[in-house]
């Protein structure tokens, strides 16, 4: 042990960072892999609906969402495995430093030297990101057209997989690039308070971003349309004003061109708010409810719309206790605690960015001996050196989100909408094949959300009450 010690220790700096990094990364697969087993051989045990759920899921959805959870676990123990493998061989290959000279390379042919690392960094990035995109296709295509078709829930057809996709690419890339230059130029020219320059550029693009994304960003990939006048639209807007949200605008999203997984959520700052609620979260709106009309093949080309036996959605009552819920996040502070939380976080990790940036050992073990390029700093530091403390906020913050959750809960029960809320748990978990038995350990590491047994408890005893 002692001599394994003192060769750790004259082994040169930057190969014990270099180590550290692939040990402390291995070691966090090795946990998710762990906790991943614990809970598929709960999938592969429980195959009769346990006592208590009885009442609130039949056998057929229960084996059906058994069966689902099982494929997306085994599905997401191979993309893993071969995730971690393919980074580690990057690593080990010198893949950054490569992919850094030959955009080197690329940018000098256009005209750019080595003086101009912004543009290198630039080509560097769209490269790395390309490489990413085309090695996680091949996955992406099987997660689509494997495991959400057989379960039920893809919409889409390989045409408008594919446009999604590039189009995905082309806007993520008109984002990135920009906002990734100018951050760049921010650090290159901020002096020696520069993490606070950076740090305050991060939050504008943040809070833009936020703002503009249901409006201009999302519509280029679904559809949106105001929420037609009637009796769902009264209600949202009288509940909104009882609780003081700043309502304006209600929006459905048709996600049923894509999947049948549903969802809702709010967005917007000071008075200016709006509500975006999935098609099929809509039992009177989702198209996976209507018949298609004669003569008519679906949609279109682009989507296939599969009608089913059951409808899917909830009933008015039950969207409004969502909403309740969903609402009581704003009310409750919840969405300006989180956002606290991120910019302190974010502010932390520039400064010690700032701190470490001037550390050559850094650069030296993953194969920069020379160079000490920003955009390389950045991703050494905020995605290898801060790993093990990014592990640990993450499972702070999941901690953080199920407290959020009972107390939207009980926001919701406090607008006496208990009964509602519970029977569209119930529906959602159905309508979405959530598997509703979990290790407790994989469960408490990884479930933003409480498991569903504890929420209807909580509901079940403000009913009765």
């Amino acid at each position: 042990m002692a001599l394994s010690g003192d060769l750790w220790t004259e082994l040169p700096a930057e190969r014990r960072i270099f180590c550290s990094v692939l040990l402390f990364s291995w070691a966090v697969y090795l946990w998710e892999a762990f906790l991943a087993h614990r809970q598929r051989r709960v999938y592969r045990t429980t195959t009769h609906v346990p006592q208590e759920l009885g009442q609130i899921m039949d056998s057929e959805t229960f084996e059906k969402s058994r069966l689902y959870q099982l494929d997306k676990s085994t599905f997401s123990f191979w993309s893993g495995l071969y995730s971690e493998v393919e980074g580690t061989m990057i690593l080990l290959c010198g893949g950054i430093p490569f992919l850094w000279k030959l955009s080197g390379q690329i940018s000098g042919r256009a005209g750019f030297g080595p003086e101009y690392e912004i543009v290198q960094s630039l080509v560097f990035l769209l490269l790395a990101t390309l490489f990413s995109a085309v090695t996680g296709l091949p996955w992406s295509l099987y997660n689509t057209f494997v495991i959400e078709e057989k379960h039920g829930f893809n919409q889409q057809t390989l045409g408008f997989f594919f446009k999604d996709a590039i189009k995905k690419f082309v806007v993520t890339q008109c984002i990135l690039l920009p906002v990734t230059s100018l951050l760049l130029y921010i650090i290159k020219i901020g002096g020696d308070y520069f993490f606070i320059y950076a740090w305050l550029f991060t939050l504008v693009v943040s809070l833009v971003l936020v703002t503009i994304y249901a409006d201009y960003i999302a519509p280029l990939f679904d559809k949106f349309i105001p929420l037609p006048e009637g009796e769902l639209k009264q209600q949202i807007e009288t509940m909104a004003k009882s609780i003081d949200f700043p309502l304006t605008k209600v929006y459905v999203v048709e996600g049923s061109k894509r999947s049948s997984h549903s969802n809702a959520y709010f967005y917007g700052f000071f008075k200016n708010k709006r509500i975006v609620l999935f098609d099929t979260l809509l039992e009177d709106y989702s198209a996976l409810n209507k018949e298609p009309a004669e003569g008519e093949d679906g949609e279109n080309e682009e989507t296939k719309s599969k009608t089913k036996n059951k409808k899917q959605g909830c009933k008015n009552e039950e969207v409004l206790a969502v909403l309740g819920h969903e609402l009581g996040h704003w009310k409750l502070g919840h969405t300006i605690k989180n956002i606290i939380i991120s910019q302190m976080n974010s502010f932390l990790c520039f400064f010690l960015f700032a701190v470490l940036i001037g550390q050559k050992e850094l650069f030296a073990a993953f194969g920069f001996y020379d160079t000490q390029p920003t955009l390389i700093g950045l991703m050494i530091i905020f995605q290898f050196i801060f790993s093990p403390y990014n592990e640990v906020l993450s499972f702070c913050l999941t901690v953080l989100s199920r407290r959020f959750e009972f107390q939207a809960d009980a926001f919701a029960k406090e607008l006496g909408k208990a009964k509602d809320l519970y029977s569209a748990l119930i529906k959602l978990n159905k309508d979405n094949l959530g598997f509703p038995v979990s290790d407790w350990i994989f469960s408490m590491w990884h479930y933003s959300h409480p498991p569903l047994l504890e929420r209807l408890q909580a509901l079940k005893d403000a009913k009765q009450e």
